[in-house]
């Protein structure tokens, strides 16, 4: 049995300020996480109770695809003792948003991404999943979290297809940008 891709995505417990910056997003705490897997489109659901689970599913897979997740969800991860290295051969790990800023030399979100290309916009942001998190609302995180996954599942498909993508830059000018996702 070939091994799942899965697109990949989680939201935190606590914003960078309250843990001390961005060199601790390891102490920033998992609330929720969503994977999906590319082929079957099966979707899981995990709490941070779920965390050893969620890293034996990533350390399974064949690929593991989101959106800054070299840069934000494994180093929160790695606080659960998450060794992104294990994912970090050729090809295991594809960062549409690293593949954005290594083509760009500038970070693009999600939604400036989303909108562009999909039509879509994201419903939330990290902000708000933390504080649904705080007042108890896991369901609406997970929920966000399963859109960001869907969202970046489709921008893969559509890089994938049409081999770039569209931005607005800073001066709101669209621009396209070869990927080979």
């Amino acid at each position: 049995m070939t091994p799942p891709t899965l697109v990949f995505d989680l939201e935190t417990q606590k914003l960078v300020h309250e843990v001390g910056g961005w060199d601790k997003v390891s102490l920033l705490g998992l609330a929720a996480a969503v994977t999906l897997d590319a082929e079957t489109g099966r979707v899981r659901h995990y709490v941070e109770s779920d965390a050893p689970a969620l890293i034996a599913d990533l350390n399974d897979a064949g690929r593991v695809i989101g959106y800054n997740i070299l840069g934000f969800d494994y180093p929160v991860l790695s606080g659960y003792g998450f060794d992104p290295f294990e994912l970090g051969a050729p090809g295991r790990t594809l960062d549409l948003s690293d593949t954005l800023y290594r083509a760009l030399g500038i970070h693009v979100s999600l939604e400036n991404v989303a909108a562009e290309n999909l039509g879509v916009h994201k419903s939330a942001d990290g902000l708000a999943a933390v504080a649904w998190y705080r007042q108890g609302l896991v369901e609406k995180v997970l929920e966000y979290c399963e859109e960001d996954v869907r969202i970046t599942h489709q921008l893969w498909e559509y890089g994938r297809r049409q081999r770039s993508v569209r931005y607005r830059d800073s001066g709101f000018r669209l621009r396209d940008v070869p990927v080979l996702w």
